[in-house]
């Protein structure tokens, strides 16, 4: 597609519009104690921030198509940080539980930008725990959640009444529900469907082994089938976010490679430092952007976005 002036002068008018409105100002004051409540939060339960990681040999494979840019640098072959899925994996060499806010850039196929809750650039609150199992970052995450609602509740209570918007505080535990009997019962979009029928976050659990990525664990007594979870939204605000317990072994994380039939040699660096020895883990990450989106009720996912990356359009 040829950029035109006319289409650059229409992206300036649009952004320029956004840019100067109470809408986004007001949005902007709510991602900004969301960010530091979330920090706070995890500050004080002994985590270690640790800085994004931009450019690596070394990114999230996905488990659905998007267009990969390649860049070469110093005679070497770079990607754009997909995830920080290995990094995170990798710092618990260092510490015992880390978290990052790490900016992800996922170039979406074209059709993802009518679904209103994709960008190809956004930030991912990414967090990882040592030698703990799924359900302790099931809690964590829990309490994590039901604290920021109340959080957003009392010091946010102008701006949520700005947007005409009522959140409420979810009771513990989330209920859990197995993704193989939701999609028997309700079809392929049964994320959506029990979405909109929620009122309050639930996880789905025992995620089938070929439906995610390698690198997640398989449950040693459900063959094929993961350890992992996905937190949703209620009211069809769809996924909140996503995680699981990690293949540590080197022989099982070789195995699930073949099994993905993906390349051993696209992750020669992870499976070299596997060989020398990496920690039981799990954890999860937290798109912000959608965060903010359900917090402030917004229809589109652009609207939490100060200068959002909409899949296919010329963006700023």
């Amino acid at each position: 597609m040829m950029v035109t002036n006319e289409l650059k002068e229409k992206v300036a008018d649009y952004h320029y519009t956004r840019l100067t409105s109470k809408e986004m100002q007001t949005a902007m004051k709510v991602h900004t104690h969301v960010r530091r409540y979330l920090g706070d939060y995890l500050f004080k339960e002994g985590f270690v921030e640790i800085p994004p990681v931009i450019l690596s040999p070394l990114t999230d494979p996905l488990n659905h198509p998007t267009l990969d840019p390649v860049l070469t640098c110093y005679g070497h072959k770079y990607q754009l940080t997909k995830s920080m899925i290995f990094h995170k994996q990798l710092a618990l060499l260092s510490q015992e539980k880390i978290f990052c806010f790490s900016p992800n850039l996922r170039f979406e196929c074209e059709d993802k930008a009518e679904s209103g809750c994709h960008l190809f650039e956004f930030t991912q609150l990414d967090l990882e725990l040592k030698d703990a199992p799924r359900d302790v970052s099931m809690d964590l995450m829990e309490r994590m959640y039901v604290g920021l609602m109340q959080y957003c509740k009392e010091a946010l209570s102008e701006e949520l009444g700005f947007f005409g918007r009522e959140i409420k505080v979810p009771s513990k535990p989330f209920k859990r529900v197995s993704y193989t009997q939701a999609k028997e019962e309700h079809g392929p979009d049964f994320e959506e469907v029990l979405s909109k029928e929620a009122t309050e976050p639930f996880w789905i659990v025992d995620i089938p082994l070929l439906d995610r990525e390698f690198y997640d664990r398989e449950d040693p007594e459900q063959e094929g089938i993961l350890r992992d979870m996905d937190l949703i939204y209620p009211e069809g605000f769809g996924e909140a976010s996503s995680g699981g317990e990690r293949e540590f072994e080197y022989d099982r994380i070789v195995e699930r490679i073949h099994k993905k039939e993906q390349d051993t040699k696209d992750f020669s660096i992870l499976l070299e430092m596997a060989s020398k020895g990496l920690s039981p883990s799990s954890g999860f990450g937290i798109g912000v952007e959608r965060l903010v989106r359900y917090i402030c009720g917004f229809e589109r996912i652009e609207d939490a976005a100060l200068f959002p990356k909409v899949p296919g359009k010329l963006c700023i």
